[in-house]
């Protein structure tokens, strides 16, 4: 049977993973796939001044179109990233008749629909394995493994640079500033952090997992998204306190009147499966109506693990294009997403960690507990660690599960109060897990 032909844009971290692992591990894939998979084409600005694999009679080349446009490739695979340049990419691709594979979850949680659905009137391919989680092929088990399953809720760590730097300012205590500057000198963090620091990057992933997971179509705006600047060694101190440590969590939960989705950091016990997450892993955890708890772990960026995800999607979609297909695989394991908005954060009714900082003065408890007591939120626990100087006093309160409306506007009360120092910090603390 004759090969597929790969045609690869953007060599990046991942782009150069992907080569590696088609030409290293050639052999193999064909022995998998009963032909071969091989590179015809190739695209980067620097790719002729790239160390790059052994590729005889490969077309190399800084135009785009080129590849696209080569007569020998089946399948583009678009690694350059964005939402400009890499949707002019597959747009060609599938106009000229192409199967796409892509890594791109920027462009999928905002495009992704639109894209599977002119693929699949030009009767070729969308594969994206690789747009979450990296190493995990979290999409394969959501559309196959577990596909006779009902997804109630679904909690991840999706972002590895937030990851590594909580569990960095967990473990050595320092402040976030200086760890995100080790973070960026050791290649874990961008020079611009803020996509991945501020949540939008796991924002992306959810949005994508969202459609996998329940068949409700979500736009990342849709998505209520706080970021891990805040969080302080002091935080973790507390939470360890309570038996509890910090994660960014992606949380989905299905509830009789929609969806309610999240990013944000929140306090999950550290008996969990999910706080053993640590660095810059990456992990999901879904449970299901009748299947219950499952667990998927693993690499959630990097060269090779995510060139992992992307040739298993080649190989995959090169299977469709030799051995055919009788409809083409939905990548969103839906026939059709439905469009109803995900319900407002506000209905959420969780515990919630509120951190405060504060000039010290008589009668601040009994005014705080007010304020809560005014919107009909109970109080758990008052915790206080030794602390000095008392003109910026730490401490925690804990309260009983409440409305996030309530606990909003009782934040926005207390910001308010003359002894003050900064807005509290209020976090969820995920019992669920």
């Amino acid at each position: 049977m004759k090969p597929v032909k790969i045609g690869v844009i953007g060599l990046g971290n991942v782009g150069t993973g992907t080569l590696t692992i088609l030409t290293e591990n050639a052999r193999n894939l064909a022995e998998k796939l009963g032909f071969p998979l091989e590179v015809a084409a190739i695209c980067s600005p620097r790719v002729h001044t790239r160390e790059l694999p052994a590729l005889p009679g490969v077309l190399k080349t800084t135009e785009w179109r080129e590849v696209v446009n080569h007569p020998d490739v089946e399948v583009v695979a678009e690694l350059v990233g964005g939402t400009g340049t890499a949707r002019e990419i597959v747009d060609a691709a599938i106009a000229a008749g192409k199967s796409v594979v892509t890594a791109n979850k920027e462009m999928l949680a905002l495009s992704g629909v639109e894209l599977w659905q002119a693929a699949a009137s030009a009767g070729v391919s969308l594969a994206m394995e690789a747009s979450v989680a990296g190493g995990i092929p979290i999409h394969t088990v959501l559309r196959d493994g577990i596909s006779g399953d009902r997804i109630d809720t679904l909690f991840g760590i999706l972002n590895g640079t937030c990851n590594y730097i909580l569990t960095e300012i967990e473990q050595k205590g320092a402040a976030f500033g200086d760890v995100l500057a080790e973070a960026q000198r050791l290649g874990y963090a961008e020079a611009d952090p803020t996509a991945d620091v501020d949540g939008f990057d796991a924002r992306s992933k959810l949005a994508i997992l969202a459609g996998l997971a329940f068949g409700q179509r979500v736009l990342p705006a849709q998505i209520f998204t706080e970021g891990i600047r805040r969080v302080t060694p002091l935080d973790f101190a507390y939470a360890h306190t309570l038996k509890h440590t910090i994660r960014l969590i992606c949380a989905a939960r299905r509830t009789p009147t929609g969806l309610l989705l999240s990013v944000r950091p929140s306090l999950i016990p550290q008996s969990t499966i999910m706080a053993g997450v640590t660095g810059a892993y990456n992990a999901v955890w879904v449970k299901g109506h009748y299947g219950q708890d499952t667990f998927y772990y693993g690499r959630g960026a990097g060269a090779q693990p995510t060139g992992v995800a992307v040739v298993s999607d080649l190989v995959r979609v090169a299977r469709e294009l030799r051995y055919g297909h009788p409809g083409r695989l939905s990548p969103f394991a839906h026939g059709t997403l439905t469009g109803a908005e995900p319900l407002p954060i506000e209905q959420l009714k969780s515990s919630y960690y509120l951190r405060f900082r504060v000039k010290d003065a008589p009668g601040i408890i009994a005014k705080l507990a007010g304020i809560l007591a005014g919107k009909g939120i109970s109080i758990d626990a008052v915790l206080q660690l030794p602390n000095e100087p008392k003109d910026d006093l730490p401490f925690v309160i804990t309260v009983e599960p409440a409305e996030e409306g309530a606990i909003r506007a009782a934040v926005a009360e207390m910001a308010a109060l003359d002894f003050v120092i900064e807005p509290p910090l209020a976090l969820p603390m995920e019992k669920g897990l």
